[in-house]
C-alpha cells in the first residue's frame, strides 16, 4: 500500500487565554488534543465538527499557518523552512469567505496568473494566458472573466476563482474550509458539484472541513468528526 498524501501525527494546539492564572499568567486552552489523521491520493476526505471543535485550527495547522506540536507531512515533507516553498506549491487553500482572498484592485486573469508569476512556472506571458484560459474553463466560467474586477463577480463566481486561484500550481492537496456556507444553498449545490467534477478530472485530492454532516457524507470518500479537539469517530 502507498504511503498516505497527508499524515498528521499527535498534533496539539494550544492558545494563552484571556484568564489569569497563578503568579499572573495566562492560562492555557487546548485547541487540538493529539490528533491523527490520513488523506490518501485522490481522495476527498471530510472533517465536520461542531463550532469551536478544532476543525479549522486544524486546517490552518496543515496549512502551515499557525503553530502547532506534532507532525505533519504531505507528501512525506515535514512543515520545515528548508521544505517551505515546495510546500507551497503542494497545498491550496480554499476558505470560507469567496472574496477575501482577491485583491479587488486585480482583474480576475491577473489574480490566477500570480501564482505562476510568483513560482516562475511558466516561462512567457503567453503560456501564462493560456493556463488561466484553460482553469477558467475548469472552473465553468467563460474566458471573458479574466478581464473582470472581483466586485463584479457575484459570491459563487469569486468562489470558483478562489478554487481555480488554489489549484493553479496543480497542488497535492485542497483545503477547503467551509466553502459553501456562506452561499446560498442553490449555489453552495453548484460548488459541491465542482468539487467533485474536479475530483473525476483531475484526481485531487481535498480535505473538506464543514459543520454539515449530511453535506460531508454526500461528497466525501470517509469522514472523520471533531469535538473539543479530538477526532472521535
Amino acid at each position: 500500500m502507498s504511503a498516505p498524501l497527508l499524515l498528521v501525527r499527535n498534533v496539539s494546539n494550544t492558545y494563552a487565554s484571556r484568564r489569569m492564572g497563578l503568579f499572573g499568567k495566562r492560562e492555557e486552552k487546548k485547541v487540538l488534543d493529539n490528533v491523527n489523521l490520513e488523506i490518501n491520493q485522490g481522495e476527498i476526505f471530510g472533517l465536520a465538527g461542531k463550532s469551536g471543535s478544532g476543525k479549522t485550527t486544524l486546517g490552518r495547522c496543515i496549512l502551515g499557518l499557525i503553530e502547532y506540536q506534532g507532525d505533519v507531512l504531505i507528501d512525506g515533507l515535514e512543515n520545515t523552512k528548508a521544505n517551505a516553498k515546495t510546500r507551497a506549491r503542494k497545498l491550496g487553500a480554499v476558505f470560507q469567505d469567496p472574496g477575501a482572498g482577491l485583491n479587488p484592485v486585480k482583474k480576475v486573469g491577473w489574480l490566477l496568473e500570480e501564482p505562476l508569476r510568483i513560482h516562475r512556472l511558466k516561462n512567457s506571458k503567453k503560456e501564462r494566458e493560456t493556463q488561466v484560459d484553460e482553469m477558467l474553463e475548469l472552473i465553468g466560467l467563460d474566458i471573458s472573466y479574466k478581464k473582470r474586477w472581483p466586485r463584479e463577480l457575484s459570491s459563487g463566481q469569486k468562489q470558483r476563482v478562489s478554487i481555480g486561484c488554489a489549484l493553479m500550481l496543480r497542488p497535492s492537496l485542497i483545503i477547503a474550509d467551509e466553502p459553501v456556507s456562506a452561499l446560498d444553498v442553490s449555489i453552495g449545490a453548484q460548488i459541491v458539484n465542482l468539487f467533485q467534477d474536479l475530483k473525476t478530472g483531475l484526481g485531487i485530492s481535498l480535505l473538506f472541513i464543514s459543520h454539515n454532516l449530511d453535506l460531508i457524507n454526500y461528497l466525501c470518500d470517509r469522514v472523520a468528526v471533531m469535538e473539543r479537539g479530538r477526532i472521535v469517530l
